[in-house]
């Protein structure tokens, strides 16, 4: 079983002891982070559903998020990745929502956003929503995007795993 695997079989199992339903919102993952979940028997039980959200205009529309944020601060940033999670757990009956909005490249990059940045968000149902940046080596857009999906999956084990004392 390959590493995302793994993640996606413990975070399925984190989301039956809890009782969570999950739902993802995508940009740049494409529904990667999703359908590692669905590629597993039996996930029906837990997954609610993707939003796969490449456009601005999808975002918009089946997320919520405002215009305004994607004109000031851009598709990927914090602020969009906080509004997107938020979108999806709002517009769904999940009760964990993670979001990925990143420049996969090759193209797309810029000195203050390079190839390889990608913004996450968490939204737990009860619990502020939180964003998480991270900077993929520009290795080709199939590795930044492996990345996402991978980190994607941690960070939702992590969202749903007690803090030990």
């Amino acid at each position: 079983m390959s590493g995302h695997a793994a993640l996606a079989v413990r975070l399925l199992e984190l989301c039956r002891a809890r009782g969570v339903m999950i739902a993802t919102a995508e940009s740049c993952t494409g529904g990667g982070v999703i359908a590692s979940l669905t590629d597993i028997a039996g996930s029906s039980d837990v997954v609610d559903r993707g939003f796969v959200t490449y456009s601005n205009d999808a975002k918009m529309d089946m997320l919520g998020v405002m215009r305004e944020t994607l004109d000031r601060f851009g598709a990927v940033s914090q602020q969009t990745a906080l509004e997107m999670a938020a979108g999806a757990l709002r517009r769904s009956r999940a009760g964990l929502a993670l979001s990925v909005t990143g420049i996969a490249g090759p193209g797309g990059g810029s000195p203050q956003k390079p190839v390889g940045l990608v913004w996450f968000g968490v939204a737990l149902q009860g619990v502020p929503i939180v964003a998480e940046k991270r900077l993929f080596a520009d290795e080709g857009r199939a590795f930044v995007r492996r990345q996402a999906v991978v980190t994607a999956l941690q960070l939702g084990v992590e969202a749903l795993t007690p803090a030990k004392p």
